[in-house]
């Protein structure tokens, strides 16, 4: 698991995120931790050898 940073584009506040990089693709909406407004979260993991 990988902890990531990154801001709420609604109330600007600091969010933590755990990602799996075993996972190489993902696609979600989950909501922000302190306004509740719905974030479209998508990752993908590369492989960087």
């Amino acid at each position: 698991m990988i902890e990531h940073f990154f801001q709420c584009p609604y109330c600007w506040q600091d969010i933590s995120m755990l990602l799996d990089s075993s996972i190489t693709h993902q696609s979600y909406i989950e909501d922000c931790e302190n306004c509740c407004n719905p974030i479209q979260i998508e990752m993908s993991f590369t492989d960087t050898v």
